[in-house]
């Protein structure tokens, strides 16, 4: 019990020497260092995202307020070992800063809390698994906490271990375990990075900027004319940097449109050697890629990516056409046979579409033109079934059929519903006519397109 309450003593004591919270800006700065020895500043965490490190850049503004540009370097070129060595400051100072007195008196009042309960109960075995818990709580906290306040809480620890170990001993444990805690170590503490200079953003953006291409170099280089302009009157060679970056910025919008050129012309002569299966063609114009991208400086290598990729899709394209056309000359004798073999059928169908557009519009046809265009169709569609066709043929004959099936059920529903004057009779009619125009439309078009050479799709 004494030792029970010399630990509470001893937290009054800590929770007394705890230091006020320091206002702090509400964003931490990090530093990226590099290993060919620069710097860069991070306006808050970094993040490695695989092969890269995106961070945000100061670039000019207010102090208080700076604009930011999201950017990117290669993650094997920063020092991680220096780098994160301190980020580890950094955040421990912060956390210092901001919550971490908050935090210490948080948890020194659940152990204060804990223990009073400890010394209350009067169930020895009770306190002791109480003790036990509030030992693993203590123990666990600087691994979550950044090893603030570290002494302290090895402090406590100790003196949570004199009480355990009495309580075990008023248990009547004759053996004792020795609980040992790794705990995370404070960092070593190095000063906090403040907000680079006019010139040090430069000198930053100009970094970055070399390490960069395309629309992501000049919105950098764009950045570093608008830092320029805001601070001019306080940098001796703002008119030089000035050129420099302007300078760059003709040089990567001349290098893009240099590959939209090239990009725009390699696709469209791959699509015209793929629209007639030039395979021969769209290997070398892919070979040619290479060459002309050195010539460039190899300056646009994601482009480059996505060209290739547009040619070698082009490329598939073209030996699927091909197999198709040679295909369709393997079969271009059947295809001949069949629209002989068919011909005047689908020929007698197309010169009576007047009538049954005249069915499916309720209007006609006259009942001698009827009954003639009946007893033309009569029994065609069993004649047409009887046609033998290859396999690949069987679904356009089969709309050829169909459009026949229904020209007959059109005619007789319309002549039923003369005879009877039976409107219900007229529109069964109406609708089988608009069946046998829509199949009819489209064995046409398979006919048409079974007669010409594949397209690509």
């Amino acid at each position: 019990m004494t030792r029970i309450l010399r630990i509470l003593g001893v937290l009054v004591c800590l929770l007394g020497a705890s230091r006020a919270a320091s206002a702090g800006s509400d964003v931490t700065l990090f530093r990226l260092y590099m290993l060919d020895g620069s710097v860069l500043t991070s306006y808050g965490e970094f993040a490695r995202v695989e092969d890269r490190v995106v961070f945000s850049m100061p670039v000019g503004g207010r102090p208080e307020e700076p604009r930011i540009q999201v950017t990117s370097v290669k993650a094997a070129l920063v020092d991680w070992p220096r780098t994160e060595k301190y980020s580890a400051s950094a955040r421990f100072q912060r956390y210092a800063e901001t919550r971490g007195e908050e935090d210490f008196r948080i948890l020194s009042n659940e152990v204060a809390v804990a223990l009073n309960d400890i010394a209350l109960s009067a169930n020895r075995q009770q306190a002791l698994t109480l003790a036990e818990g509030v030992r693993r709580m203590v123990a666990d906290w600087p691994r979550s906490h950044y090893g603030y306040r570290q002494s302290d809480v090895r402090e406590i620890l100790s003196v949570l271990d004199q009480a355990i170990s009495s309580l075990r001993a008023a248990a009547g444990a004759t053996s004792f375990e020795l609980s040992l805690v790794a705990m995370a170590e404070s960092p070593e503490l190095e000063p906090v990075a403040s907000l680079p200079t006019p010139r040090q953003q430069l000198d930053e953006i100009f970094y970055v900027a070399s390490q960069s291409r395309g629309s992501e170099k000049v919105a950098l280089l764009q950045s570093g004319l608008a830092v320029l302009t805001e601070s001019a009157a306080v940098l001796s060679d703002a008119s030089e940097l000035r050129r420099k970056a302007e300078t760059q910025i003709r040089q990567e919008l001349t290098t893009d449109r240099k590959y939209a050129s090239l990009s725009q012309r390699v696709i469209t002569q791959a699509k015209t050697y793929a629209s007639r299966a030039g395979i021969g063609d769209l290997e070398r114009l892919a070979a040619r890629i290479p060459k002309e991208d050195a010539k460039l400086g190899n300056q646009r290598p994601e482009m480059v990516d996505a060209l290739n990729t547009a040619v070698q899709s082009q490329l598939f394209a073209a030996r699927r056409l091909r197999l198709q056309r040679d295909q369709w000359l393997l079969r271009q004798s059947a295809y001949r046979e069949y629209q002989r073999s068919v011909g005047s059928s689908l020929l007698l169908l197309v010169k009576n579409q007047n009538s049954l557009e005249a069915i499916r519009g309720l209007e006609g046809p006259p009942p001698d033109r009827l009954l003639a265009l009946r007893q033309q169709l009569s029994g065609g569609a069993v004649r047409l079934e009887r046609l033998r066709t290859p396999d690949y043929l069987r679904s356009t004959h089969e709309l050829l059929v169909g459009a026949w099936r229904f020209a007959e059920n059109a005619t007789r529903a319309r002549y039923e519903a003369i005879e009877k004057a039976n409107a219900d009779a007229a529109w069964e009619a109406s609708s089988a006519a608009a069946g046998a125009l829509m199949m009819l439309g489209r064995a046409q078009a398979e006919i048409r397109a079974l007669l010409e050479p594949p397209g690509l799709q």
